[in-house]
């Protein structure tokens, strides 16, 4: 194994491995020991770069979380105009429930110590707000949360569907929840 002085990644290795683990074991199958074998670093790298379990899970999810948001980033900041953003939202609703399933499991892993931990909720709640902020380019304030929500539901829902709804029924959600009252 190397040095980390010869290993610039290993910290980023460690995360990716963290959550992998997650992926595979979820959050209670975690150790510092299945960490290490599977970034494939010295145990004592563990302590080096994360002063324990929590901060690893804490970064570990913020990771995660930076991803997701991107991903809507990447959808939702090409759009202009009102059916762009309602098709952007669309995309992100499938590209994120006909994904990885690994980031379904992810995603409900840290849904579960946000219900149980503060540090946790507060990860959620930032996610939110910047998820939120990027569809309130589109939509008022309101509509935002509100879309936010049906993506959150929408993707959960089509990703453990036997069948799941097809686009245009998406589309519809969409179009029901962004059209003025």
């Amino acid at each position: 194994m190397a040095t980390g002085r010869t290993d610039p990644q290993r910290r980023e290795r460690i995360l990716a491995a963290t959550l992998d683990l997650i992926a595979d074991e979820g959050v209670a199958g975690v150790s510092h020991r299945k960490i290490a074998v599977r970034a494939g670093v010295p145990l004592g790298s563990m302590t080096y770069h994360f002063s324990g379990i929590d901060e690893l899970l804490h970064e570990a999810f913020t990771l995660f979380a930076e991803r997701i948001v991107a991903a809507f980033d990447m959808h939702l900041g090409r759009a202009v105009g009102l059916e762009e953003a309602r098709e952007a939202v669309t995309d992100v609703i499938h590209t994120l429930s006909e994904g990885p399933r690994r980031d379904l499991i992810l995603t409900q892993e840290l849904y579960t110590l946000a219900a149980r931990r503060p540090e946790y909720r507060q990860l959620c709640q930032t996610w939110m707000r910047r998820s939120r902020r990027i569809l309130e380019r589109h939509f008022d304030a309101t509509t935002a949360r509100q879309v936010d929500a049906l993506i959150e539901g929408l993707t959960l829902h089509r990703a453990l569907d036997e069948t799941p709804p097809d686009r245009e029924l998406t589309r519809l959600a969409v179009a029901r929840i962004t059209t003025a009252a």
